[in-house]
Formats: structure tokens, sequence, C-alpha cells
């Protein structure tokens, strides 16, 4: 399908994940809203880098924890654009904590996690379903993560929080079919993301000794695999690993 012309709100949109998506699809000819909580100059920044490759782009605020606030941005990008056609479920939150240690673990950070990760991507996906749906081919793509795939991860947490994202994409691609598809990335480790900005070398070379390519996951590959999921018309409640095939190790 030609996603020439339509209309997206990445969430998310301002760090090095929804940098690439945001880029991705612009480069297809979408006009994209990029979405922030607390980065806004990065937004602004992505904003301009997406105009001066001749795209149409607005930064946004939009506070998932927030309904009102979830509310007034889809109708905002719905009102400025003239339709919203493609919603990227991106944002996300990742605070470490070694599985064994289930005191470290606390409930405060148990809830922001499944606030922010799961949630978040819900709230977004109810309040632009109306929108989606009226454009009659309506796109939705979560990020999810490997950690949502088995028990790896920051923490239980996250680990959890992404697997209810798999679940949250199949059951949200039975919900608005036909109208709209449902398709969610689950990405390994990717370097130059605000997630992964602290990491150690040692770790980073121990996820490319467990990959079949011996690399980290690229942005753009992920990038352009949600480009592509908005492109394709007969595919919708999928999860797809994109980790240099960690899987297969």
């Amino acid at each position: 399908m030609n996603i020439d012309g339509s209309v997206a709100l990445v969430t998310g949109g301002s760090g090095g994940l929804g940098r690439s998506i945001c880029v991705a699809l612009a480069d297809s000819g979408v006009s994209v809203a990029v979405g922030y909580l607390d980065g806004e100059e990065r937004s602004a920044e992505v904003c301009e880098t997406l105009k001066a490759a001749g795209a149409k782009a607005i930064s946004v605020r939009i506070d998932q924890s927030d309904e009102s606030s979830v509310q007034d941005v889809v109708a905002e990008v719905a009102n400025t654009f003239g339709s919203l056609d493609i919603l990227v479920n991106n944002a996300a939150m990742a605070k470490g904590v070694p599985f064994p240690d289930l005191e470290a673990l606390s409930s405060e950070l148990w809830d922001k996690t499944m606030q922010v990760n799961l949630r978040g991507p819900w709230m977004v996906s109810k309040h632009a379903a109306p929108y989606l749906k009226s454009s009659n081919w309506g796109r939705i793509v979560n990020v999810a993560a490997m950690a949502g795939m088995k028990p790896m991860g920051a923490s239980i947490a996250q680990s959890v929080s992404k697997a209810g994202t798999n679940q949250l994409t199949r059951c949200l691609a039975v919900a608005l079919a036909p109208d709209v598809t449902v398709n969610c990335v689950a990405p390994g480790l990717m370097e130059g993301t605000e997630l992964t900005k602290n990491i150690s070398d040692a770790f980073v070379d121990g996820f490319k000794s467990q990959s079949v390519l011996g690399a980290t996951t690229s942005l753009e590959d992920v990038a352009g695999q949600v480009a592509q999921f908005c492109r394709s018309d007969t595919i919708t409640g999928q999860t797809l690993v994109i980790d240099g095939g960690v899987f297969f190790h």
C-alpha cells in the first residue's frame, strides 16, 4: 500500500529509535507528529530534520499517564493535518533492576513501568482508534522488545510489560479489524537510544556474542519494518523479532 500523504503520530519520537521511525515514515511521504514527554528540544530537532527533507512535521507533548493529554494530542494531530492514519506506540521506560533482587523492584517502579509501557499504548490506541477507523486503512505499530519474548531485559517489570505489549497487539488486531491493522516490532539491543546510552561495552559485546550476525540491532532496520507494516495490507496481529539472530543462537 502507498502511504504517501498519510499522517502518523509517533510517541517517543524524540529518542534514537523514535527519530529513525519518524525519518522512515517521512521518507515514505508521511506527515509526522513527533511525540515527546521530556525531550522537547530533541523533538524540535527531529521536526527540523524532517522539514529540511521536505516533509510536514509538528512536535507534540503527550503525557500517556494523563488521559486528557492523550485525547487532546490525538485530536490536535488530526485537526492539524486533517486525519490520523498511523499510530506508532514507541514511548517506553526501562530502569535496570537485576531479576534476583526482588526487594529492589519496588511497587512504585513496577506500577510506573506498567503505566508507561503498557497502559500508555493502550490509552493512545483507544483514543486514536476512531480516527484510524475513519481513514478506512488505519495502522497501529507497537514497539515491544526481545525482553517480552523470554525472561530477560532491564527488569522483571520491563519484561512483563513488553510481553503485555505483544498480547495487546493481538487483542487490538481483533478489536479493530477490518478497518485497522495492528502489528508489533520486538527489537534486540539497539545502540544509540536513550534507554541504552548508559550500558557498558562489556554488555554490548555480550549481546553481539549471542547474535549469529555478531551485531546489535540496527535502528534503521527496526524503523524500516515499522514503515513496512504500515504499507502491508494483509498482515495483522503479528510481532516480528529483530535481534540479529539471538533467538537462533
